[in-house]
Formats: C-alpha cells, sequence, structure tokens
C-alpha cells in the first residue's frame, strides 16, 4: 500500500493563506486553489487561527499567544483597572495627612 505524503506548510504561509480568505474579494476555495491546498485545509488553518491553539500559531505578528502570557496579561490588566482606584486613595490619604501637620 503506497504511503500518502504530507507536506508540511510554514507558520508564515498558513498565516498568510487565512489573511487571503478573509479579503472581502476572495473566497476560501479561490485562495485554496490559488496557493495549491484544499479549501477544507484553509478552513482547518483559520479555525486553528481563530482559536490560538497551544500547538499551532502561538505567535502572531510577533506576539506570542501562549498560555502562560495569557495568564500574566490578565493579570497586568487587572492591576490596570485597579490603578486610578489607588491614585485616587493615595491623594485623599495624602490630604488627609496634610491637614493633619497643620
Amino acid at each position: 500500500m503506497a504511503k500518502k505524503s504530507t507536506q508540511a506548510y510554514t507558520e508564515e504561509f498558513r498565516r498568510d493563506a487565512v489573511k487571503r480568505t478573509e479579503k472581502p474579494s476572495a473566497t476560501t476555495a479561490s485562495v485554496a486553489r490559488e496557493l495549491g491546498v484544499s479549501a477544507q485545509q484553509t478552513n482547518n488553518w483559520r479555525r486553528q487561527f481563530n482559536r490560538l491553539s497551544e500547538k499551532q500559531f502561538n505567535s502572531v505578528d510577533g506576539v506570542d499567544y501562549s498560555k502562560q502570557d495569557s495568564a500574566e496579561d490578565r493579570c497586568l490588566k487587572k492591576e490596570l483597572h485597579e490603578a486610578p482606584q489607588k491614585v485616587q486613595f493615595l491623594k485623599k490619604a495624602a490630604a488627609y495627612f496634610a491637614n493633619q501637620q497643620e
């Protein structure tokens, strides 16, 4: 029985294919024909790209979307959200202690 060979495509190639399919003037089938892959394959790449799976498309435009970075990102967003409240508290405390020393 003949073994079917599979070709490994680079992440850049797959990302470019997904971006092409998202253009209003292009269809998934036309992009697939241009690139020499099946329309199903481009749909699979789009689905993988959209959910940023753990094994594929971890890096998009130089940004690493691994789970560790996502947790750190969430923590930083939380700190950023709380910062104005902390600033207000410190302003009130500074005003209080300034009045106490007078």
